[in-house]
């Protein structure tokens, strides 16, 4: 049994390894000297002394407080729209009668088996006749509907007991009522890990805002960073700092959440 269990841990130590390293090679990079060589076989990773000197340089290289605020903007907006949105269209999916209401799923459903860059044209095409191009509004308004997002929302609200619904209407609240004070709080593990992954890829995001946006002065921080790859040219420390100075907030809001990830993924395979 010792044995088993030890085998297991150098497994799963390895595997968090393969995943981790590259993050490290990427701090490491961006904290060495200038003396101390960033590619060297074996990986020298350990910085001799750490400096900040690089991530220094990265943010006054480029409007680096400017691209932070924007992404704070798109984030700040468009993650309570898109979870608000997705547990709308959840709800009925899930807990009313209508029909054609698997027909309406699955053709939602089926979105998720397109590539991204499949609907970029057909988007940038809508955001352009709309007026909204090269505006935050073009950026934020297409990711506030997501088929993931609806598919997670749904198979939580199928989970809620159709009792507590019915009891509720019984006592004579409307539809929204019982989204709100029934639905949501039943929820509440599945919102927290939608808004996760939200975040992330909102955060992330670079392919639709350099479609969609010609201003720099709009562009979020995913995107910056490639000027200052630019600007840069061959200096990997400065884009390294550059870099895991983006990943920072990302990396705190998953360990401010993690809990609820798993008790989000069980409450959306329960249904």
């Amino acid at each position: 049994m010792i044995l088993r269990r030890a085998g297991m841990y150098i497994l799963l130590t390895a595997i968090a390894l393969v995943f981790v390293g590259p993050f490290l090679i990427l701090l490491s990079a961006g904290l060495k000297p200038a003396d101390q060589a960033v590619y060297s076989f074996p990986p020298d990773i350990i910085p001799r002394p750490p400096v900040l000197n690089w991530m220094i340089e990265a943010w006054t290289s480029i409007p680096y407080p400017t691209y932070l605020l924007n992404s704070v903007i798109y984030v700040g907006l468009t993650v309570p729209a898109y979870v608000i949105v997705s547990a709308l269209c959840a709800y009925p999916l899930a807990q009313m009668h209508f029909r054609g209401r698997t027909i309406v799923f699955f053709a939602i459903l089926s979105t998720m088996f397109l590539p991204g860059e499949l609907m970029l044209i057909p988007r940038f095409l809508v955001v352009t006749q709309l007026g909204m191009a090269d505006t935050f509004a073009g950026v934020i308004l297409p990711g506030l509907l997501s088929a993931f997002g609806i598919f997670l929302l749904r198979q939580t609200f199928a989970g809620v007991p159709r009792d507590v619904v019915d009891a509720a209407r019984t006592d004579g609240c409307h539809e929204l009522r019982i989204f709100w004070h029934v639905m949501l709080p039943a929820a509440r593990p599945t919102l927290a890990i939608l808004s996760i992954f939200g975040f992330i890829s909102v955060w992330n995001s670079f392919i639709w805002p350099l479609v969609v946006l010609k201003d720099s002065a709009k562009y979020p921080l995913a995107l910056g960073i490639s000027y200052l790859a630019g600007i840069t040219g061959t200096d990997v420390r400065t884009l390294a700092a550059g870099t895991i100075m983006s990943i920072i907030p990302v990396v705190i809001v998953f360990m401010l959440m993690q809990r609820h990830v798993l008790e989000g993924m069980r409450g959306a395979v329960k249904g």
